[in-house]
């Protein structure tokens, strides 16, 4: 299972981002590839052609990422909440993709941010949640503490 975090530019430098975590915690099994409006990243195009990816986004379509079937990549909008709605709506390619939510059973630990929807989640605990699904706990367990060792730093 690959995560792929396709992410605002402005997320890449920001102190306050997960997703260098879940870089950090799964190595090649997941890979930034920083959204552009204009020209779609090919690789990302290819498989999404190849049918082997599923969006994580909450939508009335959306299978619980555990009911639904194993997907090879998962991608991940990552950016804060205004940002992430802007790169789904302005990308076309995103809206055939078979799309899955995730249960939550917590509130997020994170907290670092405005306007953040009630129910959502950080990028690193959204990547939690899928690897929970997936039968990497040991994994999710490994991020979750780099997350919680994150958040402690800004307190």
């Amino acid at each position: 299972m690959t995560i792929i975090l396709l992410t605002h530019e402005r997320e890449c430098n920001k102190n306050t981002n997960t997703g260098s975590l879940v870089l950090d915690v799964l190595g090649e099994s997941a890979q930034i590839v920083v959204w552009n409006r204009v020209t779609p990243n090919p690789q990302l195009l290819k498989k999404i052609a190849e049918g082997s990816i599923a969006l994580v986004f909450p939508s009335v379509d959306s299978q619980l990422v555990s009911e639904a079937p194993d997907f090879e990549n998962y991608l991940i909008i990552d950016g804060t909440w205004q940002e992430a709605q802007k790169i789904y709506n302005r990308s076309p390619y995103l809206k055939g993709l078979p799309a899955v939510k995730l249960l939550l059973n917590k509130p997020s630990v994170y907290h670092l941010r405005r306007n953040q929807r009630e129910g959502g989640l950080c990028t690193a605990e959204s990547t939690i949640e899928i690897l929970n699904a997936g039968g990497f706990s040991m994994l999710a367990n490994d991020l979750e503490i780099r997350l919680i060792r994150h958040m402690a730093t800004f307190k």
